[in-house]
C-alpha cells in the first residue's frame, strides 16, 4: 500500500521534507496503525507525533477510521490559531456556544441573545437522517462580518453592543448546532430584534449550501438569491 505523507510547520523542519511518499504492507491500515508504523519507521518525528491531528485526504480521520492505497495523508500540529477565538468563523469542528457568549458580553449589556441553528429530522413532511454543510469559507467569514457591521448600522443609537457569529460546515446529525450567532444589547427588545436581522441576513447573504439526506437519497436545497447588503 502506498500512500503520501504530508508535513508542515515543525514536523516538515524536523522531517527536512513536506511530502514523503510511504509503502506499507496490506491493502489499509486505521490511523490508529498507521501513526505507530510511520513512528517506528522515523524515530526522528516520534516526539512531534505525540501531538498531530490526522486528516485523510484533506478530511480529519479518527485512530479507528481506515487509510487506502493512494490515499495522501497529512500530520498536522497544532494550528497557529492560539486561545483567541475569532467574532466570525466557518468551521467543521462543534460550535462553542460559551466561547461565543464571551466575544460579546459587555459590562454594559443588560441582555444578551444566543441563537442555535440545530439539525432537526425532518423538512417539508419528509425525514430527514442527516445534513451536509458546504461554504465558500473565507467569503463566507468576511459577508458574516459585513452582516454584523450592516446591523449594528441599523441599529446605531439603541445600544447593540456585539455581533458574533460561528457557521459549521461538513456532515452534520440529527440535533447537532450548526449556526450560533450571539447579540449583546443593553435591552432584551434590541438584541431580541437585532439577532433576528441577523440570523436573516446571514441566511440572505452568506456562500453556505445544504445537502439533505432522508431516506430516498440526497439533494442539495434550493435557497435564496444572495441580497448584498450597502457598501461602506
Amino acid at each position: 500500500m502506498h500512500v503520501t505523507v504530508k508535513l508542515f510547520a515543525g514536523l516538515r523542519e524536523a522531517a527536512g521534507a513536506s511530502d514523503l511518499e510511504e509503502q506499507f504492507d496490506g491493502d489499509s491500515l486505521t490511523v490508529a496503525e498507521f501513526t505507530q508504523r510511520f513512528a517506528d519507521r522515523r524515530p526522528a518525528l516520534k516526539a512531534h507525533l505525540e501531538t498531530v491531528a490526522v486528516a485523510v485526504n484533506e478530511e480529519y480521520a479518527r485512530g479507528g477510521e481506515a487509510i487506502h492505497d493512494g490515499d495522501v495523508v497529512a500530520l498536522i500540529p497544532p494550528v497557529a490559531g492560539g486561545s483567541e477565538t475569532p467574532r466570525f468563523l466557518v468551521t467543521a469542528n462543534v460550535l462553542d456556544r460559551d466561547a461565543l457568549r464571551e466575544l460579546v458580553r459587555t459590562d454594559a449589556s443588560g441582555a444578551m441573545v444566543l441563537f442555535e441553528g440545530i439539525v432537526r429530522n425532518h423538512h417539508e413532511g419528509h425525514a430527514v437522517l442527516r445534513l451536509e454543510y458546504e461554504a465558500y469559507a473565507p467569503m463566507a467569514e468576511k459577508q458574516m462580518a459585513a452582516v454584523a457591521s450592516e446591523v449594528l448600522a441599523e441599529y446605531e443609537g439603541r445600544e447593540v453592543h456585539a455581533i458574533a457569529s460561528h457557521h459549521r460546515v461538513g456532515e452534520l446529525g440529527i440535533g447537532d448546532v450548526s449556526l450560533l450567532v450571539a447579540v449583546s444589547a443593553a435591552h432584551r427588545k434590541d438584541a431580541l430584534e437585532a439577532a433576528l436581522r441577523v440570523i436573516d441576513r446571514i441566511k440572505e447573504t452568506v456562500p453556505v449550501w445544504k445537502k439533505e439526506y432522508g431516506p430516498d437519497g440526497a439533494t442539495w436545497q434550493e435557497g435564496v438569491l444572495p441580497v448584498p447588503g450597502p457598501r461602506e
